[in-house]
């Protein structure tokens, strides 16, 4: 699985609260996909970020 995270972001932070294995925010406070593909062990907390998104900014492949 792949996470990219679109320009829509609000730099809210959940998608960082929940899963930091694959999110962080950048130094324009918005949040990035760091590690790609994600690994394996995160990806439930990868799948449960994307969800909590509230302007649905986050893609997963």
């Amino acid at each position: 699985m792949f996470a990219t995270v679109t320009s829509d972001c609000i730099g809210c932070g959940a998608c960082e609260a929940i899963c930091p294995q694959v999110f962080r925010m950048n130094s324009y406070e918005i949040a990035e996909a760091y590690i790609n593909p994600v690994p394996q062990a995160a990806e439930a907390s990868t799948k449960e970020a994307a969800k909590s998104c509230p302007v649905a900014a986050i893609i997963l492949e």
